[in-house]
């Protein structure tokens, strides 16, 4: 595995949600160690203050906080953006980390959408447009935004967007996680187009054992999925599974190297893309038409009452 070396980035903030454990926690290490100011909203206080002291522990001069935020409602992005932009720091850069995976029955945000869309990708919409005074003053930012492989078979059904005729779990959470790679494009066109200073790109981690295994299989079950099992038997014999610290690498890339270009897509360059080196992949057919790209924003915008141009 081909580890990223992270450039000096003291004098930066950076943002990243889902950081209380996993990949999030991984990439927040590897910028605090590179000297970067650290804000982690979290929704779990007790999780995101012992995330604090394993950066701390490795990092004994980090300069990390935690914010409160549930992606899963609106009010709470908007509350957490408020917060942000009344402490006045341009954000240099956002990793819009934060997942849930495949409920077994389906679950709704307090907003009302579908538990994996809306969090997933609606509640970093909503965040990524309340906090673009920020990121806009932050002299050429970078949003990157973790998409998945499960990606690749998303599709988006604009008659059902929150499963609500059909719920799969795994059919959800591919069209969640499509959406994230849409939204992440889409962005990098609109900054390109309208001078926004913002560069925008995606990445997936390939299959990778955190407790998103766990968390989200759970959901809605009288008895524990076997998903985690699956996984865990899966890293053991050293098939198509690697450690988080792998995992973060594609992102980790494109969320700092230079090389790292707007509009582009990162992952693992081996078999299937379940593990490998940090590589830019070919954008998936499935959000190759810039025409879907449009549609969804516009419905995003409308269904988080963001509207990008006016922020």
């Amino acid at each position: 595995m081909k580890e990223v070396t992270v450039t000096a980035m003291r004098g930066k903030l950076a943002v990243v949600t889902g950081a209380s454990d996993g990949i999030g926690l991984g990439l927040a290490l590897r910028l605090a160690q590179a000297g970067a100011e650290l804000v982690l909203p979290v929704r779990n206080a007790s999780k995101g203050a012992a995330a604090l002291d394993r950066i701390r522990a490795s990092e004994p001069t980090a300069r990390v906080s935690t914010r409160v935020l549930d992606l899963a409602s609106l009010a709470s992005v908007e509350s957490l953006a408020d917060t942000l932009k009344s402490e006045g720091r341009p954000i240099n850069l956002l990793i819009n980390n934060a997942g849930v995976m495949a409920p077994a029955t389906r679950h709704t945000t307090g907003d009302g959408y579908e538990l994996q869309f809306g969090t997933n990708h609606l509640g970093h919409v909503a965040l990524t447009g309340h906090l673009m005074p920020l990121l806009r003053a932050g002299q050429v930012s970078r949003v990157t935004t973790v998409t998945s492989s499960a990606a690749r078979s998303g599709k988006i059904d604009w008659d059902d967007l929150q499963s609500e005729k059909r719920y799969s779990p795994v059919r959800a959470y591919g069209l969640s996680k499509l959406a994230n790679l849409l939204f992440a494009l889409e962005l990098d066109r609109l900054s390109t187009a309208g001078g926004w200073g913002i560069v925008s790109n995606a990445a997936h981690p390939g299959t990778t054992l955190t407790n998103l295994y766990a968390s989200g299989p759970n959901l809605g079950r009288a008895r524990p999925a076997p998903h985690e099992a699956i996984m865990k038997r899966l890293a053991r014999w050293g098939l198509l599974v690697h450690t988080v610290d792998a995992g973060l690498q594609p992102i980790l890339y494109a969320a700092t190297s230079p090389e790292a270009g707007g509009g582009l897509l990162y992952g693992p360059d081996g078999f299937g893309q379940f593990t490998g080196s940090p590589t830019q992949l070919a954008i998936y057919k499935s959000a190759r038409s810039e025409e879907t790209a449009a549609r969804l924003w516009r419905v995003s915008e409308r269904l988080t009452g963001i509207e990008f141009a006016a922020v």
